[in-house]
Parts: structure tokens; sequence; C-alpha cells
């Protein structure tokens, strides 16, 4: 028995050892998915970048700081995407038992009652003299499966890699929840500026249509241009309720994405008083991979579609098992731990070759193939959608610049026009339309600056997200 077990255990080792080979070739990442550089950038050997940089140290304000840290450890959503790692770990973890042997430890006991006229029963009846007969057993079965054709490496790596993407996927998600903490932060400071437009806009129509009123009082202006300013006072007027509105919305927006009940959120820092660095830092298209989640989670996808094929290519192969059991065993429960005379064993091993299922397993194969094909042409569009991006962020912080720059100059010069419109009106040499005219041009000027100021920061925070920052 010895023997014949070192035998089958030894013709085992030899098959794995030369017969051992990998029945399918993977597809490597394609090389040529990536451009040589991103559209408009100066062509640079530097692989460092802006998206390199931890998120706490990327943005300086000491508020959205506080928010993103927040987010980071309490929205539900990063919470559901850790425990699914954990899943995706504990399968891996389980798929590194593949190669052990399975071992069940048993313990039977059976009775049988044979009809008296059976030939069982009559042969039983002249041998022990008893009608029944029990039977008592105890040991152990084992099963293994050689991994000939690497079936069960394949499973590894395939478990591995969904691991591994898992955890892509948090990463993706936590950069995607750092760029909208930080945009909708900017976008509570650009209501909280527009407010006070508003707001200072509302005095500057009051005081205007007392002057109006006085002239009318006097007889200079007629009722209309009393109505005229009275009317463009309550149009900014109307912006407070509905700019107080806007802000109460994106603070109970902000407050599910940092996984808390709807409240008002802190902010010491003016729009006005953010500036934008000049992010000149971008790298090369080919290291987006090893910083965009979301380009590392399809290139792993790729991994796993590989090993995939592996799998379902070796199913079509003959299949190596060995199992084996033993133990004691007797009819007698006062014989049964009677060694040596009791203990039994039976080794057996054999090659299994699909026949009847051959046409489904090679169609799971086929299958198998194509997803891997479709994971290339995935990986493929990852790459132009993270390049678009970075390329579409760039141009929108250049320009968005140049116009905030251009807006700058237009309001200092309304202000300007309203200080002279206002001053000629009083002395009787401009219409009260030009003074309306005047203010109204203002106010959506400066309405319209905080808004390219909060689009030039969230530009700015595309284009750190774009590149792969958020995630460290």
């Amino acid at each position: 028995m010895k023997n014949y077990i070192t035998k089958i255990v030894m013709i085992a080792i030899l098959i794995v050892t030369f017969i051992s080979c990998k029945v399918s070739k993977d597809i490597e990442t394609p090389k040529d998915a990536f451009p040589e550089n991103f559209r408009s950038a100066s062509i640079s050997s530097d692989t460092t970048s802006i998206g390199d940089v931890e998120w706490k140290k990327f943005f300086t304000e000491q508020d959205i700081v506080k928010l993103i840290d927040s987010a980071v450890t309490r929205n539900n959503d990063l919470q559901i995407a850790q425990k699914n790692m954990e899943i995706a770990q504990y399968r891996f973890t389980q798929s590194k038992w593949g190669n052990v042997p399975q071992v069940n430890l048993f313990v039977n006991a059976s009775t049988s009652n044979p009809s008296d006229n059976s030939f069982t029963g009559l042969n039983l009846s002249q041998a022990i003299g008893a009608k029944h007969i029990d039977d008592y057993a105890a040991g152990a079965s084992l099963s293994w499966e050689a991994d000939i054709w690497g079936k069960i490496r394949n499973q590894k790596k395939g478990a591995y890699a969904s691991y591994l993407q898992s955890s892509e996927v948090k990463k993706a998600l936590q950069t995607t929840i750092v760029a909208n903490v930080s945009k909708g932060y900017y976008n509570l400071l650009m209501l909280d500026a527009q407010l006070e437009i508003a707001k200072k806009n509302v005095q500057l129509n009051d005081s205007t249509t007392n002057i109006i009123k006085l002239k009318y009082d006097a007889g200079q202006v007629t009722s209309l241009a009393v109505q005229q300013s009275e009317a463009q006072k309550l149009t900014a007027a109307q912006l407070v309720p509905l700019l107080e509105q806007n802000i109460a919305i994106q603070e109970n927006a902000l407050s599910v994405l940092t996984g808390s009940f709807p409240n008002a959120k802190e902010r010491n820092t003016l729009l006005t008083s953010i500036t934008i660095e000049n992010n000149t830092k971008i790298g090369i298209p080919s290291s987006v991979v090893s910083r965009r989640p979301d380009v590392k989670s399809a290139e792993l996808a790729l991994k796993a579609a590989n090993a995939n094929v592996g799998i379902t290519k070796a199913d079509l192969y003959p299949a190596l098992r060995i199992t084996a059991q033993g133990g004691l065993n007797s009819f007698e429960t006062s014989n049964w731990f009677n060694i040596p005379a009791s203990l039994f064993g039976t080794v057996a091993g054999g090659l299994t070759q699909p026949i009847f299922n051959n046409k489904r397993v090679r169609t799971q194969y086929n299958i198998a193939v194509a997803e891997r094909e479709k994971a290339v042409l995935n990986f493929r569009q990852q790459v132009l959608v993270a390049v678009s991006e970075v390329a579409d962020a760039m141009v929108k912080v250049e320009k968005l610049q140049q116009q905030e720059t251009l807006l700058q100059e237009r309001v200092k010069t309304l202000q300007t026009a309203i200080r002279n419109a206002n001053l000629l009106f009083k002395n009787g040499m401009a219409e009260y339309l030009e003074v309306i005219t005047a203010q109204s041009n203002l106010l959506q000027s400066e309405l319209e600056l905080a808004d390219i100021k909060r689009q030039h920061l969230s530009a700015n925070t595309d284009l750190y997200r774009a590149l792969g920052g958020g995630w460290r």
C-alpha cells in the first residue's frame, strides 16, 4: 500500500513538472494606446506631475481640507467600496488554497436488515446467525487535482487581479469625491460672493432711487424714471432669496458627500482671496496608468481576462485527480479499533477528459477570449478618456485665466463708470437711464466674475483629478 501511494505521488509530480505549461498566451497592455504628449503641452520627458501630490497639500484652504477629510472618512459610497475590497481579499486568500488537497474526516455507522428470503439474508443467517449486519467506519478522505495546465494558477492570478481592481475602484471613487467636495466648496464661495454683490447692488439702487425721487419731486424727471429705478432695485433684491436658497442646497449636497445630515458649512475664506498656482507639471501620458485608478483598473481587468482565458482553456484538456481514503472499518463495534485488522485504505488516480460537454466548455473558452478582446478595447477607451480629460482641463485652466483677467478689467471700468454716472446725474449732466444701465451692467459683470473665478478653481481641480490626483 505504501509503495503504491508513493508511486502515484511520484507520477503526479513528474507530470506536473514536465507537462505543466501555459496553454494560453497572455495579451499584454497595448503600448500604442498612449500618445507621445498631451495636446498643447510642451514636449517633455519629465514624468513628475501634480497628480502625485497628496490632496492635503494640493488644497491649501483649511475649510476644504476639513470637508474632504470628513468625506474620505465618512462617505458611505467609500465605505461600501472598502467592503468590496475586503470581499475581494477574502476570495484571493481562498484562491491560494487551490493546490492544497481537500481532506475530510468521516465517521459512519449503518445497519442493514435484508429479507429472510433474499440471498444476502440466507447467507447472513448461516454465516453469523444474525438477521442484520452493522457496519462502522472512521477515517479520512483526500482529493487532489494536479495543476497540469495552470488552471489553479490562473484562478489565483484572476482573484489577485480582482482584488487589486477593487482597490483601484475605491481610489477612483475617492478622486471623484475629493474633486466634488472641493468644487462644491468653491461653488459655495461663489454663491457667498454673489449674495454679497446682490446686497450691495440693492443698496446702490436704493441710493439711486432716492436721488431720482428727489429729482421727481423737483420736476426734473418723470414718474417713469422712479418706476424703472425701483424695478432695477427689485431685480437685484430678487437675487438675494434665490442665492440664499442655492447656498442651502449646496451645503446640503456637501453634507451628503461628507456623510452627515444637512447643516451649515464653516467657511473662513473669500472667493477673491484664493490664488491659483500655475500648475505646469503635467507629466507624460504613459505615466497616467500609474496614477489614474480608472485606467489602472482597466489594465487589471485585462489581467483578470487573461487568467479567465487560461482557466477555460485548461478545462478543454484532461484533468488528473488523485483520491485516497483510509481509516478503521468493522461490522462489530467490539472489533472496530482492533488494529491492524480493522485498517483499510484505497488510492485512485485518473485522467478525465470532457467529451459530451466539450462543446459547452469550448463555448466558455470562446466567450472568455471575446471578453479579453473587449477588455483590451475598454483599456484603450479609458486611456482616450483620461488623455482627453487632461487636455480639456488644461485648455480650461488657460482660457479661464484669460477670461478672468479681462473680466476683472471690465468690472473695474464699470465701477468707475458708476461713480461718474452718479456724479453726472446729480449735476444734471446725464440721464437716469445711463445710471440704471451702468448699475445693471456692473451687477451682471460682478456676478459673472464670481462665476468665472469659480470655474477657474474647478478647472484646476479637474486637472488635478484628471492626472490621477486625489486618492493619496
